[in-house]
C-alpha cells in the first residue's frame, strides 16, 4: 500500500483499485506515450485494450513494447492505433499490414519532438517504484524517452510496482506529478538468457580484437554483443556509455574490467538509458549510484558521446551492400525494427578521439540461403547508416575497414568477409554490375 507520507504530499492524485480504474480519464483522440522495453506497464496496456473499446482514435506511441498482444488485437482497429518509433514483435506485423505507423527517427531526437511541442503527449503510462520518503518514484530500469514524455504530458498514470528497482539519474517522478495510480506487485520482464552459436562467438571474437584498453563501449542486446563482452575479460579500464545494456556486462563490472575510470562524461559511473535482462541485472542496478540512467536526448547526443575517448560502438545490421550502405530497420519494404541509436553512436564514435564504430552481422540469413553482404540492397530497404559513415564491418569471417576506402577497396574487403558460398557471385556482380576493377 502507498505510505501515509505519500497521501500528505499528493492530495491531487487519484488512488485506484485497478489499472482499469486508473485509465478512466483517457478520452477519444488522445495521444498516449507508453513506458517501453522491460518497463512496459503490461497491466496498464491490458486495461487500455479494454478501456479503448469505448473510445475512438486513441494513438499509442512507444519505442518497443513487450507483451503487447492485447493492445495489438485486430478488434481494436478504429479504437486504438500505434505510432511506433521502433517495431517490436507484435507491432511489426501491424506496421506491415498498414494498421500501425512507423516513425523513422534517431533515438536522440525523440525527446525533442515532445519538448518542442512537435508531438503532443496527452497521457503518459508508466511503471514506477514506490515513492521514497520525499515522494519520489523512480522510472527504474527504463528512462529512455519516457522522462521527456512525462515532462510534457497532460497527465501521468502510474503502475506502482514494489518490484521495480529504484535507479539513479534522470529517473525520478514525484508523486505530486502523478495524476492516477494503482499499486500491484508484478515480476519485471525478463529478457532471458541467449544461446550463443559458434558463428556468433567468432563474430564476438572479431569485435573484441578491435576493442582497446580504456575504450568506452556502446552495445545492444543479444548474442553478438554478449559474445564480444565474453572476450574482453583480459582488458583494462573499460567504460560504459550506451543507450542500453544487458546481462553481458555484469561479469566485466564485477571483475573490475569495466571501471569507467577513463571516461570524461560521468566519470566513474556506467551511463545508460535503459537496461533489459534478468533478475541479477535488475538487482545490480537497484539503488546503485555506480549506474546512472539518463535522458536519452543526453545519452545519445553525438556531441556528448564524443567527449569520451576511444568510444567503441557496436551495432548490427540486416544487410550491407558492397559500397558500405547499412540497412538496419527493414527487410526490403517490410519494417523490421527501427532507426534507434545506431547513427547517434556511429557519429559519436567518429568524432571521439581514437574512437571506432563497428557494424557486426552474420554473413548469411535464412539459415545460410542468402548473403547479408549484397551487391545492392533489396528494393525498398532503408539506409540507416550511410556508406560515408561506416568504419568497421565485422562478420564471422573477419573485419573489413571501410573508412577512407574507395568503392573498389570496400567491395574487395567486404567480399573477403562474406560467406565463401557467395564470394564468387559477389565478385562477378561487383565487376559486371558495379563496374569495379577488383583484382583476383
Amino acid at each position: 500500500m502507498f505510505p501515509h507520507g505519500l497521501l500528505r504530499q499528493s492530495t491531487a492524485m487519484i488512488y485506484c483499485d485497478s489499472a482499469l480504474d486508473a485509465l478512466g480519464a483517457i478520452q477519444s483522440g488522445e495521444y498516449i506515450w507508453c513506458h517501453s522495453m522491460a518497463a512496459t506497464p503490461v497491466r496498464l496496456l491490458d486495461a487500455l485494450a479494454e478501456h479503448a473499446r469505448g473510445r475512438r482514435d486513441i494513438t499509442v506511441m512507444q519505442l518497443h513494447l513487450e507483451h503487447a498482444e492485447k493492445v495489438t488485437d485486430e478488434s481494436l482497429d478504429g479504437h486504438l492505433r500505434h505510432r511506433c518509433f521502433f517495431a517490436g514483435r507484435e507491432t511489426r506485423n501491424l506496421i506491415n499490414q498498414g494498421r500501425a505507423d512507423y516513425v523513422p527517427l534517431f533515438l536522440s531526437e525523440i525527446p525533442k519532438l515532445f519538448r518542442n511541442g512537435e508531438q503532443r503527449v496527452d497521457t503518459a503510462l508508466v511503471q514506477v517504484s514506490p515513492p521514497d520518503r520525499h515522494g519520489n518514484c523512480s522510472l527504474g530500469i527504463s528512462v529512455e524517452a519516457t522522462k521527456a514524455a512525462c515532462d510534457v504530458a497532460g497527465r501521468i498514470i502510474a503502475h506502482v510496482n514494489p518490484l521495480m528497482p529504484r535507479t539513479h539519474g534522470d529517473s525520478f517522478i514525484n508523486v505530486r506529478d502523478i495524476h492516477a495510480a494503482f499499486e500491484a506487485e508484478e515480476p519485471l520482464i525478463n529478457a532471458g538468457t541467449t544461446d550463443i552459436s559458434a558463428t556468433q562467438n567468432r563474430i564476438g571474437a572479431n569485435i573484441a580484437s578491435l576493442v582497446e584498453d580504456g575504450a568506452c563501449l556502446q552495445m545492444g542486446i543479444g548474442a553478438i554483443p554478449d559474445a564480444a563482452l565474453r572476450c574482453l575479460g583480459g582488458h583494462q579500464h573499460l567504460g560504459i556509455h550506451t543507450e542500453m545494456f544487458s546481462d553481458g556486462v555484469l561479469p566485466l563490472l564485477e571483475a573490475g574490467v569495466i571501471d569507467n575510470s577513463r571516461k570524461k562524461v560521468v566519470n566513474g559511473r556506467s551511463v545508460t538509458g535503459f537496461v533489459m535482462g534478468g533478475e541479477k541485472l535488475y538487482r545490480f542496478v537497484d539503488d546503485n549510484p555506480e549506474v546512472t540512467f539518463l535522458d536519452i536526448e543526453f545519452v545519445n547526443n553525438p556531441v556528448v558521446i564524443a567527449k569520451n575517448k576511444r568510444v567503441t560502438s557496436i551495432n548490427s545490421a540486416l544487410q550491407i551492400d558492397l559500397s558500405g550502405q547499412v540497412c538496419a530497420d527493414s527487410i526490403g519494404h517490410r519494417i523490421y525494427s527501427g532507426v534507434g541509436g545506431q547513427v547517434d553512436f556511429v557519429l559519436g564514435a567518429t568524432y571521439s578521439e581514437m574512437g571506432k564504430s563497428i557494424i557486426a552481422l552474420p554473413s548469411t540469413a535464412r539459415q545460410g540461403a542468402s548473403s547479408r553482404l549484397v551487391t545492392t540492397l533489396a528494393a525498398g530497404a532503408g539506409v540507416v547508416t550511410t556508406r560515408a559513415q561506416v568504419d568497421y564491418v565485422v562478420t564471422e569471417f573477419g573485419v573489413a575497414e571501410l573508412r577512407g576506402r574507395t568503392l573498389t577497396e570496400r567491395a574487395r574487403d567486404l567480399i573477403a568477409i562474406a560467406h565463401p558460398d557467395f564470394r564468387e557471385t559477389l565478385m562477378r556482380e561487383a565487376r559486371d554490375t558495379l563496374k569495379l576493377r577488383i583484382p583476383g
